[in-house]
């Protein structure tokens, strides 16, 4: 993986298994029971319907970091659940404005 950084956006190429390389931008970094998420969107498709790639992000020992999948499904559906929850936070604080 290679992040690159052009006018505050970040940007990271994930490999996917099939072993094709997708290149994302950073749109959110999030702590949730202990662990941090990133939320990816693929480039070229920023729209509304663009599905967004959660994985998790994870450090070693010698501070190198890296996104890797997040394979327990119960894991990947709560943080799913949570991230929901905050888009709906934020879409009801724009209904109040």
């Amino acid at each position: 993986m290679s992040e690159e950084q052009n006018e505050d956006i970040q940007y990271v190429e994930v490999l996917w298994e099939d072993g094709s390389v997708i290149k994302c931008e950073i749109y959110d970094v999030i702590d949730f029971e202990e662990k941090t998420y990133a939320l990816l969107i693929p480039l070229g498709e920023e729209d509304e319907d663009t599905e967004v790639i959660v994985m998790e992000y994870v450090e070693d020992d010698e501070d190198n970091a890296h996104f890797q999948t997040i394979e327990d499904e119960d894991e990947f559906n709560r943080v799913c659940d949570y991230v929901k929850s905050l888009e709906e936070e934020f879409e009801d604080e724009d209904e109040e404005e």
